[in-house]
């Protein structure tokens, strides 16, 4: 376990890092943490440094790495998750700077919206969960990678620096989300004109799968959800980088789309 003035160290670092538009390295020697539990406690670090930095309260979670190819590939077991600041919440349809970031990439999810604080100490599964949902909404989460090597990519560096999450894209939320069976909607990205379609089940079997795995994490962690806490489940879909002009339109069937164009 590392000491607190490690952690605040290493977590300056990373906003620094951010802070300069720095290629995305791995946290190695002194500055590398030691556990996934240190990994965590380091981005808890940063994410205050960037509350207070200008990025303003924590309006919700993204869930990463919810499919078993990308785990092996990265080298972990299990999901990670991130935060998510209310000063990078966009409503549909959105036109987002392509000069804000060094690499932007995108990825399609459903989002959901608590109606209810989730409180800790228990364990939660797709079904219990429920009880704490007010709406769902097509989504788009903004990816930074800052231009990562794909190919030798640290588990823990990327769990303290937030999972790359740089906000989301929201569709209007539906809050007839029950009556769809989230395990296996059809989905659609219009992508420049060019279509792909998967199903919402892509995101650990059921998206509710993935919000029930981040209500567990964050009580164990003393942070749990509250109510009006945004939730990204996880991409259906691979991850597009994105170029000047682009322009995508991702829909749930029975429950809408989200927009976005690259200027």
């Amino acid at each position: 376990m590392l000491e607190t003035s490690r952690i605040n160290k290493i977590a300056q670092h990373l906003f620094d890092c951010h802070s300069s538009k720095l290629k995305f390295e791995n946290l190695t020697k002194e500055l590398a943490p030691s556990s996934v539990s240190d990994a965590y406690k380091v981005q808890q670090k940063l994410i205050k440094l960037w509350e207070h930095g200008g990025r303003g309260p924590v309006a919700g979670y993204k869930i990463a790495l919810t499919s078993k190819a990308i785990q092996e590939l990265v080298g972990v077991d299990k999901p990670v998750g991130a935060a998510i600041f209310e000063s990078t919440i966009h409503q549909s349809p959105a036109e987002i700077n392509l000069d804000s970031y060094l690499r932007l990439g995108l990825e399609f999810e459903l989002a959901f919206r608590m109606g209810k604080d989730v409180p800790v100490n228990t364990r939660y599964n797709s079904n219990s969960i429920c009880d704490f949902l007010d709406a769902v909404m097509p989504a788009f989460e903004l990816i930074e990678d800052r231009d990562a090597d794909y190919s030798n990519l640290d588990p823990m560096t990327l769990i303290a620096d937030n999972a790359w999450c740089e906000g989301v894209v929201l569709g209007a939320p539906s809050c007839d989300w029950n009556k769809i069976d989230l395990s296996s909607t059809p989905v659609s990205l219009s992508f420049n004109d060019s279509i792909e379609k998967a199903t919402t089940g892509a995101a650990m079997g059921n998206p509710l799968n993935s919000l029930a795995w981040l209500a567990n994490l964050l009580s164990e962690q003393g942070r749990p959800l509250k109510k009006g806490d945004i939730v990204m489940s996880g991409s259906t879909l691979a991850t597009k980088f994105m170029g000047r002009d682009d322009h995508a339109v991702y829909a749930i069937e029975g429950l809408g789309s989200v927009e976005i164009r690259i200027k």
